[in-house]
């Protein structure tokens, strides 16, 4: 009885399967990275290569530099941006002109749950920028402690906003993206959209330490992406984290994504400071209080000129 039946056939082994996939894998992938390759072009008007060539990277034996950041990484980082700053924010930047050779501090205000202002403000200076920067921002050290986040954040060239890597990082020419209203201003509900929270005062030792010019940054649309009415400060200390935003949106299907608001962006003329970075706290507090009304006067003019939050 057995004869009659159709013998089975042996079953294929996992290498089996993985050889006939990889040539069609392989394809894929290459028409991907052409496709990020021309779009890249297409938005800066020269290669992504091209124009990383213009930056001095200081990048080890491995390919990346002594804090992590791996070009390759860096190119599908600048390209999930670009996407996002051409075609869903529609950035409009004023002022790039602004923006200095060498080492420098740029200062701006902080909003929208997520720093995607930070992202916008990094496309900016590498896609349209002359010469183009990549800048490093100052991150929370909580963030270090979120999987996957944490091992991102190193390889674009984000690192943990404490003072001796901002120091190693000026010192090597590098262009630092500060917040210095921290976590209070990203995570700020609606009634106070556009009111900058109180200025740390490290950025501005750091400035007169090193002698770095600041360029004050304004964004003006990322208040609008995520409408927070409250923050949930008791549930957030209890999970380690320095705000819960209650955002209504996340609730309605697709509101998970941020809303397409139309960003400005403006850089201000650079700052130059002088002094004892060792100064008592009152005597830098004039010197930060500057810096923050200038961007808040940069922030207000950007609102007056705005005729709609999504155009």
């Amino acid at each position: 009885m057995s004869e009659l039946l159709p013998q089975a056939r042996p079953l294929e082994t996992l290498e089996d399967v993985a050889r006939d996939l990889a040539p069609k894998v392989r394809e894929t992938l290459d028409a991907m990275e052409e496709r990020i390759d021309a779009f890249l072009t297409s938005v800066m008007g020269e290669s992504f290569e091209e124009r990383m060539k213009r930056i001095d990277l200081h990048l080890g034996a491995g390919g990346v530099d002594a804090f992590g950041m791996d070009p390759k990484w860096v190119k599908y980082g600048y390209f999930a941006a670009a996407v996002l700053y051409r075609h869903y924010f529609r950035c409009e930047v004023t002022g790039l002109e602004n923006a200095p050779a060498g080492r420098v501090l740029f200062i701006g205000n902080h909003s929208g749950q997520i720093p995607l202002d930070a992202a916008m403000i990094g496309s900016a200076l590498f896609l349209e920028g002359n010469p183009p920067r990549v800048i490093r921002s100052m991150i929370e050290k909580w963030t270090q402690t979120l999987p996957f986040v944490s091992t991102f954040f190193c390889r674009m060239g984000q690192v943990v906003g404490v003072p001796e890597n901002a120091r190693r990082l000026l010192e090597s020419e590098e262009a630092l993206m500060v917040f210095p209203e921290g976590a209070a201003g990203i995570s700020k509900t609606y009634d106070r959209a556009y009111q900058l929270s109180d200025f740390g005062l490290g950025f501005m030792r750091l400035a007169i330490e090193t002698k770095t010019p600041i360029v004050p940054v304004a964004v003006v649309g990322a208040e609008e992406q995520y409408i927070s009415i409250g923050n949930l400060s008791s549930l957030a200390k209890i999970l380690g984290i320095p705000a819960l935003p209650l955002i209504p949106q996340l609730f309605i299907p697709g509101g998970q994504l941020p809303l397409p608001t139309k960003y400005r962006i403006a850089f201000g003329a650079p700052m130059f400071f002088d002094g004892d970075p060792d100064d008592d706290d009152s005597v830098l507090e004039e010197k930060v209080w500057t810096v923050k009304t200038t961007i808040q006067q940069m922030v207000n003019d950007g609102l007056s000129k705005r005729k709609g939050i999504f155009f």
